[in-house]
């Protein structure tokens, strides 16, 4: 069995570190949601914005918690041995 054998007998999602279209989705959203909506608050806050910043930032944050469980966490079949 040679190297390239090894390799088509795996999954098609591809290695951990492989990077996937799924993945860089999951990377944008938890970069979107985290930095940016803590980018926004700053820039509001500074703005003397501050309550609208900290709305911003639960508003972005959550929305980005959400988007990640409906779109992968959701799907997972997770159950335990019968």
């Amino acid at each position: 069995m040679t190297d390239t054998d090894a390799r088509s007998d795996t999954d098609d999602e591809g290695g951990l570190f492989e990077l996937t279209r799924d993945k860089l989705l999951i990377a944008t959203i938890l970069l979107v949601g985290i930095a940016g909506s803590g980018l926004a608050r700053r820039t509001l806050g500074e703005l003397g914005y501050n309550n609208i910043g900290a709305l911003v930032y639960i508003a972005g944050y959550s929305g980005m918690v959400i988007a990640i469980w409906y779109g992968w966490i959701r799907p997972l079949d997770i159950t335990g041995p019968e």
